[in-house]
Formats: C-alpha cells, structure tokens, sequence
C-alpha cells in the first residue's frame, strides 16, 4: 500500500495527474522546500506516468508517488484509498475531467453521460469516500477544479457547463455542512489553459462534418465560435502552472474561499450575470460576444485585455 506521510507531513491526493493541471499541482507540491507534503498523484491509466514521472525528477518516491485511480469506478476509488496508510487523507484534490464541445444535436446521450460520470460524478465518489475520516478528525480540506463554465454557460459547452454547474451546486450545499466539522471546501474556477489537448482539439473540430446539424448552426460554430475560441486561448489562456500556485495558495489559505477564479478577466462577465436577475444583460452579451464583436475580435481582443485589467484594477480599489 501507499503509506502515509512522514510525521507532520500531509497527505494529498490528487485525481487526474497524467497531465496538465493535475500534474502540475502534484510536483508543485512534491517541490515543497520544507517536505510539507506527501503527494500521491493518481491517473486512471498508469501507463501514462512517465510525463509525471519525469517531471518530478528525484522528487518520485520521495515526497511524489503514483497511483492507479479510476474517477468512473466505485471499485477502483475504494481500492486506492485502502491502499492508504490509515485511509488518511488530508487534502483531497479532484482534478480528474474531460472536456466536450459542439452542436448539442449533435452530441450522443452517451458522450454526456460520460461528461458527467467523470466531472460530476466523479468528484462526488471521491468525496463520499474521503469525507467521513474527515468529518470524524474535524480536520480536512477538499479542493475541486471546476471551471468558469461552472458559474457562467458558454455556447457549444453547454454539456460540459452543466457538469461543472452541477458540481458547483453540490459543493456549494456541501460546503456549508462540512463547515461545523473543521472541513473546508472550496471550487477553483479557471478560464481557458493552455495544455497540449485544448488547441488540438479545437483545431480537429474544424475538419469535423456534422450531418444531423442545421447548415446555419454549424456556420456559427465553425466561423464564429471556433476561431474565436482559438483567439480567446492565445489571448487570455493561462498555464497549468498558474492554476497549480493558485492551489498552492487554497491550501495554505488559514480561511480559503469558496470561489477561486484564477483568471481575473471573468470578474466583469460575472458581475453581469449577478448585476441583473432577469439573465438578459449576460445572455445578450455572449449572444453579442459570439455574433457581433466576432469580426471585431481580431482587432478588440488586445483592446478588451488592456480595457478589463484597467477595470479590475479600479474594481479592487472600489466596486462603484
């Protein structure tokens, strides 16, 4: 089994480590200069360790081990956390998700399916198995990596907005029962990141044919949302490693946030959607943002990064 970690260090697990985000946080966190943490990466196909591996250098199997954990199996949780000296978890990260983009009409009701056993039901299997050691040792902290599309629906996300808005339901109910045992839970919100996958997948979407689809729907996810899809990445897309040190700073937070968005240009489409309860100023906005301002964008796209950083910048001084 995997043992626990030395005296006084804290133990993490952390779900889908074979790459990007995941695998960032785990050897940020094994590169700890005081050892505070013993960090047990997991991925669902072991086969796909040896990018982690290498990464963490002569940190693996020091502060940094690896193991087999399937988000979409009962079994294969129950296994992983027996396999831990004592079950004793002290910060659960679930990280593990997958992403899913196009016409709705499109999409196969298994594809959501899958969408959802993954980032939904995924972090609450991992949840329930963590939570009452937690609850018992009134000590414990849950990260969840869910997405700015947890708080705001974007057009051709939608099923993958409505697994992070379920999961920001969840928790958000959770979060304020844990609170009497000592057990703080709290939802990390990034934008768009640049990992290998993202630009590769959307650069695949535009070769795709999709026969069940109106012509007029499939031009506006084409010629409109795609290419400003790939603008929006370059443009305002942060690293994996700027996700892994906003974790860093949840976990050694004395009263973490609930919401942690970690790209600060999301502020203002937030506020929208908040400043108006009828929905109509946030939908007609990203109806604007898709359709209108798209032939703008190659062009606006600088201007709205200067404008916004500006606007944050007086926001934080006085929200009036």
């Amino acid at each position: 089994g995997l043992s626990g970690g030395l005296h006084g260090q804290k133990v993490v697990l952390i779900t889908g480590c074979s790459s990007g985000i995941g695998l960032r946080i785990a050897v940020m966190l094994a590169e700890d200069e005081k050892q505070r943490y013993h960090v047990i990466a997991t991925m669902r196909d072991l086969k796909r360790k040896d990018n982690l591996v290498k990464a963490a250098g002569d940190l693996y199997s020091k502060t940094l081990f690896v193991a087999e954990l399937d988000v979409c199996s009962d079994e294969s949780v129950k296994q992983c956390i027996n396999s831990i000296k004592d079950r004793h978890i002290d910060i659960l990260i679930s990280n593990a998700g997958i992403g899913l983009v196009g016409p709705v009409e499109s999409i196969p009701m298994d594809e959501m399916n899958n969408v959802f056993e993954t980032n939904f039901y995924g972090s609450v299997r991992l949840i329930k198995e963590v939570m009452p050691d937690m609850k018992n040792r009134r000590a414990g902290r849950i990260i969840v990596i869910s997405s700015v599309m947890g708080l705001q629906g974007v057009a051709f996300n939608e099923v993958y907005a409505a697994s992070k808005f379920a999961l920001e339901g969840f928790c958000e109910g959770l979060a304020a029962q844990l609170l009497s045992f000592n057990v703080t839970l709290s939802m990390l919100e990034p934008g768009p990141v640049h990992t290998e996958f993202e630009l590769k997948m959307i650069q695949g979407m535009k070769e795709k044919e999709w026969p069940s689809v109106d012509p007029d729907t499939v031009n506006y996810f084409r010629n409109f949302y795609l290419p400003g899809a790939v603008d929006i990445f370059e443009i305002l897309g942060q690293t994996p490693d700027h996700i892994a040190k906003r974790t860093m700073s949840v976990i050694e937070a004395s009263n973490p946030h609930f919401h942690n968005l970690t790209n600060p240009l999301y502020s203002p489409i937030l506020a929208l959607k908040y400043a108006d309860e009828t929905g109509c100023l946030s939908v007609q906005a990203f109806y604007c943002m898709l359709f209108t301002l798209r032939p703008l964008m190659n062009v606006g796209m600088p201007v709205l990064k200067y404008l916004t950083f500006g606007f944050m910048r007086k926001w934080r001084i006085s929200p009036n």
